[in-house]
């Protein structure tokens, strides 16, 4: 593998955008290729990023030759198809969250992935900022006490337009797949795996969440609080809590660049967290470091834990009573 990794995106919308902009932030990364299904948005979407390739389908995206990692950045229901795809092609593959609509698909393209022997990475970029890193060791270090539970929540007001993606169950709308699986995948980075869950959600008319509560159950004895909205604005921060205090992910906690401890009679720090770039760049850098070294996961997020995730998404789904064309 060569010390410059080459990447090509699949799909041209906003968050294949941000993706390609922390591509230019990051060192030993290029964008080499754009697929899209016509050949006019990947050129495009490519002249504002160094006029890589444009292909004008996935499958020549999937078949090229100069790329050796494929991120995927397409709409839910259709990354199991993409990823699919760009893994028979021959490429690795960094996949948006939520990796797919469903566990079924998602065992379906890990198993695709371990039978060619190639790379394959959730892009749960929160996994991998300077932020969550500092959580850890602050944990790790003692400071706050034996930890006991995990309270967050990530909540914004979303457009109420029926045809927008986040409105509409056959494009995986929803807030537990857009910003629940945010607080569910740190939980348990925090915590170690989910035991039980319980859920509970307001739905819309067209059968998605609008507001979603669940608390987790974790080995060990711990327990996270978790819940996500469409239609309120929260602090959307994260706190885990010990027996001598608490350490706080602040404002946004997926992008927070600091955290506060506050230990018990008032003593009370904050740490500066700054990430690089839009903060893709740092799962960016992941990804190339595992190629360079010929990893097939990530050990900062592993093909079990993507599993994991997905089968405590489909159990929620199931007590909240939402269902996508994907699971009929």
């Amino acid at each position: 593998m060569s010390d410059i990794i080459r990447w090509g995106i699949l799909g041209t919308g906003r968050i294949a955008r941000d993706f390609a902009n922390a591509l230019k932030d990051t060192p030993g990364a290029v964008l080499a290729a754009v697929g899209s299904r016509s050949v006019e948005s990947a050129a495009a979407f490519g002249r504002e990023f160094g006029n890589p390739s444009a292909y004008g389908s996935y499958q020549a995206l999937a078949d090229a030759p100069e790329v050796d990692i494929i991120y995927i950045g397409t709409p839910h229901p259709m990354h199991a198809e993409n990823t699919l795809l760009a893994l028979r092609g021959g490429k690795a593959v960094l996949c948006e969250k939520p990796f797919t609509i469903n566990l079924r698909e998602a065992r379906q393209v890990v198993a695709e992935a371990r039978r060619r022997k190639l790379f394959l990475m959730e892009a749960m970029w929160t996994r991998f900022m300077p932020a969550l890193a500092e959580v850890k060791r602050i944990i790790a270090s003692g400071e706050i006490g034996v930890v006991n539970s995990v309270h967050a929540d990530f909540s914004f007001v979303a457009t109420t337009d029926p045809e927008n993606r986040v409105n509409k169950r056959e494009l995986g709308g929803g807030a537990l797949l857009d910003l629940g699986i945010y607080p569910l995948s740190i939980a348990c980075a925090l915590l170690g795996p989910a035991e039980s869950v319980q859920a509970q959600a307001i739905l819309s008319e067209a059968g998605v969440d609008m507001t979603t509560g669940f608390t987790m159950k974790h080995k060990g004895g711990t327990m996270s609080i978790s819940s996500c909205s469409l239609r309120s604005r929260s602090p959307s921060e994260l706190t885990v809590s010990g027996t001598l205090g608490s350490v706080r992910m602040e404002g946004m906690f997926h992008l927070s660049q600091t955290v506060t401890v506050k230990l018990a009679g008032g003593v009370s720090r904050t740490v500066s967290t700054p990430y690089l770039g839009n903060g893709y760049v740092h799962e960016v850098i992941e990804a190339g470091r595992c190629l360079r070294e010929g990893l097939l996961e990530s050990p900062g997020m592993t093909h079990d834990e993507t599993l994991a995730m997905m089968e405590l998404l489909d159990t929620i789904r199931a007590q909240i009573g939402v269902r996508y064309p994907a699971d009929e």
